[in-house]
């Protein structure tokens, strides 16, 4: 599989002649209230620091992260991204057989072209060896897998990635590292804090993994400017329980509107978006709501995910929600 990827504004805004200003992109699932305010403004003013080399292994933010995630420091790895850090895990275990939880984030497919397949809502038939790799909450359903007793049982390589773990009610997998030293978690600052563009990320692991890990990583894979942002970020609490309370209240809000569609359903989800299925073909809907400037992500041809009539659906504000379902409510689909 090759890796598709929503989130491709600038790109379709290139190719169609718009202002990006003007497109909605339900593909990419980000905060829907956007950055803290506390991270624009952090940037500008660290704006001078441009002109200096980051740390190599950003330590300060290290200890800040370690501080809200309730992990030590020497559990953390950061990273230009959990994409970026994907494809460091990808190398060190290059030479041993992988099973990916499908469906999965699609850079786990290029990383792993040679992975095997297990369905992500069977935890109990997941394999007892090799590598094992899964998104917790799955993307793109947003459902959480119950894998707590299967991770119990298991002593090779489990890769959890958690890029969306703050949006749910479940607990981070993080906490059980220290008894599960094969346990490995990505973490993401992209998401939740939404700057996906500055790309923070993070590896959670035994303190011997992330030693030896270091030792092998590229120095400055963070800039000045996105440990600064992610400081911000972390620190605005306020803007974090306003999230949830966004988030929590308009997927319900959406859930509802496109569940009266006719021949539309919706799946429940714990996370910041959707998985719909549709009467018709994905690709028809994708195409009439972006010739109206609204991107939602077609999960045709996704491992895991049967059929041809499939989407995934970000949970953004209510005014943006609206013309979503205004649009969609003028689509007529052919079977």
């Amino acid at each position: 599989m090759s890796a598709i990827h929503g989130g491709r504004l600038f790109a379709i805004a290139r190719e169609r002649g718009w202002n990006w200003r003007d497109i909605l992109d339900f593909s990419a699932s980000i905060n829907p209230l956007g950055p803290s305010p506390g991270v624009l403004e952090t940037i500008r003013t660290a704006a001078c620091e441009i002109v200096n080399y980051p740390e190599s292994h950003p330590s300060e933010l290290t200890e800040a992260l370690a501080s809200v995630w309730s992990v030590n420091p020497e559990e953390i790895l950061l990273g230009n991204g959990a994409t970026d850090l994907i494809h460091f895990l990808a190398g060190q275990f290059r030479d041993q057989q992988v099973t990916l939880c499908v469906p999965i984030f699609s850079e786990f497919h290029r990383v792993f072209p040679n992975a095997t397949f297990d369905s992500a809502d069977q935890p109990d038939l997941w394999p007892a060896s090799g590598v094992t790799a899964l998104t917790r909450p799955v993307n793109p359903t947003g459902v959480v897998p119950a894998c707590e007793d299967w991770l119990v049982r298991t002593t090779h390589p489990v890769i959890v990635d958690e890029s969306f773990i703050e949006f749910t009610d479940a607990p981070s997998l993080t906490a059980l590292i220290a008894t599960r030293p094969n346990l490995i978690v990505l973490r993401s600052l992209t998401k939740f804090y939404a700057i996906p563009g500055l790309r923070v990320g993070a590896i959670v692991a035994a303190p011997d993994h992330i030693a030896h890990w270091k030792q092998l990583r590229d120095p400055w894979s963070v800039n000045v400017l996105a440990i600064r942002a992610a400081f911000a970020a972390i620190a605005d609490k306020d803007h974090g329980c306003r999230t949830l309370h966004t988030v929590r209240t308009e997927r319900e809000w959406l859930a509802h509107e496109l569940s009266g569609l006719d021949g539309v359903t919706v799946h429940p989800s714990a996370a910041n978006f959707l998985f719909v299925r549709l009467p018709c073909l994905a690709a028809t809907l994708a195409e009439f709501l972006e010739d109206r400037k609204i991107l939602i992500r077609n999960c045709t041809g996704w491992p895991g995910i049967d059929g041809d009539n499939a989407v995934r659906i970000a949970v953004r504000t209510r005014p943006d929600n609206e013309r979503l379902v205004a649009a969609w409510r003028e689509f007529k689909c052919a079977s």
